[in-house]
């Protein structure tokens, strides 16, 4: 069974070796993706993010700007995220595809779109007002 997608995006003016480092670190997800993650911890050699403590693994660094993820709720499961920077000129461009998890109504749907397009603005405005 297949699953709807959304292909979400935002351009970034500040280079993106820059960007990658930035996002690739799961320290900086409170400054940028409070719908992900509004506290971090290293625990164990990974990483937990939120109250319930769901772990949170990121691919290896890579030369490409793949920033796929996975979250993995205490109570089993796994949610996978596919994210990736992109030069664009001397910027950015930083691509989500946001997966529709299996049950999920449409304003649910909406909802994610809605918060995961924040979260990318948000990391916009972090990384270029540092400039």
């Amino acid at each position: 069974m297949t699953s709807a997608s959304r292909y979400l995006s935002e351009h970034i003016d500040v280079p993106a070796g820059d960007v990658y480092a930035f996002a690739a670190d799961p320290a900086n997800l409170p400054a940028w993706a409070p719908g992900l993650a509004t506290s971090v911890t290293r625990e164990d050699g990974g990483w937990r993010i939120g109250d319930d403590g769901a772990e949170l693994v990121f691919t290896p660094h890579n030369e490409l700007g793949v920033l796929d993820h996975w979250v993995r709720p205490p109570d089993g499961g796994e949610v996978y995220a596919p994210m990736r920077v992109i030069p664009d000129g001397d910027g950015a461009e930083i691509m989500f595809t946001l997966r529709r998890q299996p049950g999920m109504s449409d304003e649910d749907f909406e909802q994610d779109a809605e918060a995961v397009q924040a979260d990318l603005t948000r990391l916009k405005e972090v990384l270029e007002s540092a400039r």
